[in-house]
């Protein structure tokens, strides 16, 4: 079997990287303070409150710290350190809250800085020191990237089949897995899962066009049968302002108005992924460590698929921007060749997106069911990341420790479950590989446990 596991997990940035790093991550912490992008989605929908001034700074941050914190500490940090790679979670979900707690705007920078100082340099520490114990938890957290690539692959079949029945989902299902055993026989060299993504992805926008013209036809048919009345249902139709459309005009309006610091973010974020240090999700940084860099941008690029509704739409209601944009960036970062050229494409990518927002806001009300598709795919994402994430955590322990560290891992994230999830699902499995790692070394030194000889 084709098995991805990273070539390195050492996190070696060189000085210009670092500080680089530390940059970004003072300016994502200045654009949060401005309430005008998070990374968090969950978060941007409190900040209209917060722009109009019915909630206050600190309860903002508040919302933002207890959404974010579990992905910070229960994902980034343990994707990072067995990846070797920089993730999201890791550099933005805190430059979220931090820029929301600064009180000024000169302080905001500073504290996003440290930060983005804080994991350059402290994670490093960090992992060197982890990869010289005698029970070295972060090389058997590479177990982790065959499930969660292989697994990830299978997303389009699940949304498939969730929006459009069985036998839809079924076909998909047949289609990926004879791409899947093509590729692997011929063309070893290239991730398995990329041609069936690619299908997958393309079948699930195909069904969802499909229905939204076959809606439309029929629409335009009781439409031609109705005639008399359409003279009176456009008057109603012209009284007044709808006020959804002034509140997306508005948020559209306020973003365009910062274009120049949007197009400063879209540059660094570009630059970041051209530097192959970042990883936009937890398959893509497994494929950034192994040098994939063409299908970690495929991934990505279909993963952004399922995010631009729900980002659009949450912009122009809230007016706040997401920190990455659509995430296009991503991708596009990859795969170009100098960071000076990452940087204007970046540029122009972001400028293009907040110029486009009233566009496509317009064109997903005109499409129900691509809009409902990016929500399947969403779930479908979270579905299939969560179970491959479990899975390889317990392979993680399993090479960690057999036994004895299956039965801390698996403890610790049912323990979570039994507890009210204190630690997001998705996050407590590696959380989890992380704590019963620290755990067996402690054993180990008392003497109560002996690593399993490699």
């Amino acid at each position: 079997m084709h098995t991805v596991l990273a070539a390195s997990t050492r996190l070696d940035l060189s000085p210009t990287q670092q500080l680089f790093v530390v940059a970004l991550c003072a300016l994502t912490a200045f654009v949060s303070h401005l309430a005008l992008a998070v990374f968090n989605d969950g978060v941007r929908p409190f900040l209209l409150d917060f722009v109009q001034g019915r909630t206050e700074r600190s309860a903002t941050a508040a919302v933002s710290f207890g959404l974010s914190a579990g992905f910070i500490f229960g994902l980034g940090a343990p994707m990072a350190l067995a990846s070797g790679v920089l993730n999201p979670w890791l550099l933005f979900l805190p430059t979220d809250i931090l820029g929301l707690l600064a009180p000024r705007k000169w302080i905001a920078p500073l504290l996003g800085g440290g930060w983005g100082a804080v994991v350059v340099l402290g994670l490093g520490g960090a992992n060197a020191v982890a990869h010289d114990l005698p029970v070295d938890f972060l090389t058997a957290m590479q177990q982790m990237s065959t499930p969660i690539l292989f697994l990830f692959t299978l997303f389009p079949v699940l949304a498939i089949t969730r929006q459009f029945g069985r036998w839809p989902g079924a076909l998909a299902a047949v289609l990926e897995l004879a791409l899947v055993i093509m590729t692997m026989k011929l063309w070893p060299k290239i991730f398995a899962g990329s041609l069936a993504m690619a299908a997958g992805v393309l079948l699930l926008i195909a069904f969802a066009v499909r229905k939204d013209l076959l809606q439309r036809r029929r629409e335009k048919d009781r439409e031609h049968l109705q005639e008399p009345d359409r003279g009176q249902g456009r008057q109603a139709a012209e009284v007044g302002e709808d006020p959804v459309v002034s509140l997306f005009s508005a948020g559209a309006l306020r973003l365009r108005r910062h274009l120049p610091l949007f197009m400063l973010l879209g540059a660094g974020i570009c630059v970041l992924a051209q530097t192959h240090i970042f990883g936009g999700g937890e398959a893509t940084s497994f494929l950034i460590a192994k040098g994939q860099y063409g299908e970690a941008a495929q991934v990505d690029l279909y993963r952004a698929f399922g995010f631009i509704p729900l980002i659009a739409t949450t912009a122009l209601a809230s007016g706040a921007y997401g920190i990455a944009g659509f995430t296009l960036v991503y991708p596009i970062g990859y795969l170009l060749p100098d960071p000076f050229l990452a940087a204007a494409v970046g540029a122009v990518v972001f400028a293009l997106e907040v110029l486009a927002l009233s566009l496509i806001g317009r064109v997903l009300g005109r499409l129900p069911s691509v809009r409902d598709s990016s929500e399947h795919l969403r779930a479908a994402i979270t579905e299939t990341l969560g179970l491959a994430i479990v899975f390889g955590s317990l392979l993680a322990a399993h090479v960690m420790g057999g036994g004895p560290a299956i039965f801390l891992v698996g403890g610790l994230y049912l323990l979570n479950e039994a507890m009210g999830r204190p630690v997001v699902r998705m996050a407590a499995a590696p959380a989890a590989v992380v704590v019963g790692g620290v755990l067996l070394n402690v054993l180990h030194w008392l003497d109560l446990f002996t690593p399993l000889k490699s």
